[in-house]
């Protein structure tokens, strides 16, 4: 392989891990954390869902979610350049991390959160943005919860054609 195709590579595999490492972040909060928050009482579900939407705002976190956007964005442009038989699954990759995970969170999840961090959860209609929210966020969470998933398998297939 050349620099190229190195630079390429590393740069791919990053991708790559940072996808699947969300895809399992979103993968958790679909299957146990919400399905946990939604068996207490809205309050307090509401409550420990505020606090979540805090804590997780973390330069760890966000050097994931983010650092991986902008190491597709890297794929990306390289991949144009360098054109070959795997470019088409870079680009996949690249286009099903940044549509299905972060403009989904910037569009749909992120104003969400903020609709909740702004209720008080013992307020008498909170019990129903909260139904709501569980319903329609965890909708949104499994297509960033696909979307990563279907991007690492393709930056994967696109290592194999790299690797050649």
């Amino acid at each position: 392989m050349n620099t190229v195709d190195n630079i390429i590579f590393v740069l791919t595999l990053v991708a790559a891990l940072g996808s699947g490492l969300m895809a399992g972040v979103f993968f958790a909060f679909s299957t146990s954390v919400i399905k946990a928050l939604g068996r207490l009482a809205p309050a307090e579900g509401m409550a420990a869902m505020q606090s979540i939407n805090i804590v997780i705002v973390n330069p760890l976190f966000l050097v994931i979610f983010l650092g991986t956007a902008g190491v597709c964005l890297s794929v990306v442009v390289i991949a144009l350049i360098r054109w070959d038989r795997g470019t088409a699954f870079l680009l996949a990759g690249a286009a099903l991390y940044l549509i299905g995970s972060i403009l989904v969170t910037a569009v749909f999840n992120v104003p969400m959160n903020n609709v909740l961090a702004a209720a008080t959860p013992t307020d008498a209609k909170s019990a129903e943005l909260w139904a709501n929210y569980l319903s329609d966020w965890t909708f949104w969470n499994h297509i960033r919860t696909v979307a990563s998933l279907a991007s690492t398998t393709a930056f994967t297939i696109g290592l194999v054609y790299i690797a050649k």
